[in-house]
């Protein structure tokens, strides 16, 4: 007995023309996504910035922004990717509404318009919060390192560079005696050029050289500045000590270097990251933090610095909180990267409680040195145990960074330069809180 199959028929004509709608689930975050952009986000910013109308019409920025947003929900980041889902993938094609635009396009959307889409974080956030997903009760703190648009191969230390200098000055300066003491034989071997054009070899070390030079500038002017604010804040310190009149222990320290250290580095493709270290390893990377609010892993700020440390990204995170949100969180959370006296000082002086751990992750509570805000924060913690709040920080903020680079996988930053980065990342906590808008909206559906 033969098997019956239903059938199949690829050339089939439809008798009636079918919205591109049809074939997207009716409960699909593509669909969400959409409503959100054309009824509860204000893109004005955007379509007040085209005026002329003149030449071909641009795409709606309703659809481009969409595209965008659910694209980075979706796991898709590249311009080239967004574009192709827009021939392929059912969702993409219902937002694109058939009519697909070029890679070139949205990624020339994405340039021209990347402060402004940066600025969406703020209006979903509200969204969030007028649903219920954000309660302030507890806020976790933390940072991922995630890798830069640029090779850590392509980064040279100090050192280095002042020794590569010489060397490809020795080269280019030998090249050009040799050019001057043959130029009359080379009028002839060159005909009608002048013979004085440096060869491709000659050329690219030269551009190799004033590259070099700018760097090592680069960074002796950091340096400048770090030996700078050391001193300045050496000199308060001092001045502290004197108007309290207390002693002075210990010998006087060395003044602050102005030069870089020999290992200081700087990378050539993207200047201002960073060579980070990861529980994998180097990278050449930028260290991301946000702020998670605890009753449903919504992201509330977002900072974003080359520096390895996290000390100095806990004010920040706490004040950019409380301009999104026009309120304070009743609790903080984070690990020992944010421990300081000043960072405890700050979260004290905000009527903030505080559950900032004092010694490795396991033991949070142990650890023996420390000023006295610091001993008072070990002792709470170890006076809680495991009841203590600090337990919720692996709960609320981890578990963020693994959704947005283990589930959507975003490990490596597409733009270059800090403040593009920094818009970046703020897409990207664009989208992961789109996404627990659009579950959140489903489970209440």
């Amino acid at each position: 007995m033969s098997k019956h199959f239903r059938p199949w028929r690829i050339d089939q004509p439809q008798l009636l023309p079918a919205s591109v709608e049809d074939y997207v689930p009716a409960d699909h975050l593509s669909r969400f996504v959409v409503a959100l952009v054309c009824e509860s986000l204000d893109l004005g910013e955007i379509s007040g910035s085209y005026k002329s109308s003149l030449g071909q019409p641009a795409f709606d920025p309703r659809m481009m922004t969409a595209l965008l947003l659910h694209g980075n929900a979706s796991g898709l980041y590249s311009s080239r990717r967004i574009a192709k889902a827009c021939t392929e993938r059912a969702d993409f094609m219902m937002i694109a509404a058939g009519d697909p635009p070029d890679f070139r396009t949205v990624s020339d959307f994405r340039k021209r318009h990347l402060t402004a889409l940066a600025g969406l974080f703020v209006q979903v956030l509200q969204v969030c919060r007028s649903v219920g997903l954000v309660k302030l009760g507890h806020v976790a703190l933390d940072g991922t390192k995630i890798k830069a648009s640029a090779s850590k191969h392509k980064a040279m230390s100090y050192g280095r560079m002042k020794t590569r200098e010489n060397e490809l000055q020795t080269e280019v300066d030998h090249w050009l005696a040799a050019a001057a003491a043959a130029d009359a034989q080379e009028d002839a071997l060159h005909g009608g050029k002048r013979g004085e054009e440096m060869p491709d070899w000659a050329a690219d070390k030269a551009k190799r050289l004033e590259k070099i030079r700018e760097a090592r500038a680069a960074l002796e002017a950091e340096a400048r500045a770090a030996a700078q604010d050391e001193q300045r804040r050496r000199d308060e310190a001092e001045h502290r000590r004197i108007t309290e009149g207390r002693k002075k222990n210990g010998k006087t320290p060395r003044p602050p270097s102005a030069e870089p250290g020999a290992k200081a580095q700087r990378n050539f493709t993207d200047p201002d990251s960073r060579i980070l270290k990861t529980k994998d390893g180097y990278i050449q990377g930028y260290n991301a933090q946000a702020a998670v609010d605890a009753q449903a892993q919504v992201i509330v700020a977002h900072t974003l610095t080359p520096s390895m440390s996290d000390h100095g990204q806990l004010e920040p995170l706490l004040d950019e909180t409380a301009l999104n949100l026009r309120a304070r969180p009743g609790e903080v959370s984070a690990d020992a990267g944010y421990l300081s006296e000043a960072n405890l000082a700050a979260l004290d002086k905000r009527g903030i409680n505080a559950y900032i751990a004092a010694g490795r992750a396991k033991y949070p509570g142990r650890g023996e040195r420390g000023g006295p805000l610091t001993r008072a924060m070990r002792l709470k913690l170890r006076r809680a145990g495991r009841r203590s709040r600090y337990r919720l920080r692996k709960y609320v903020v981890e578990p963020v960074f693994g959704q947005i680079k283990q589930a959507r996988g975003f490990r490596q930053f597409l733009l270059r330069g800090i403040d593009d980065v920094k818009a970046e990342w703020a897409l990207i906590c664009t989208a992961h809180n789109l996404t627990k808008l659009a579950n959140s909206s489903a489970a209440t559906a």
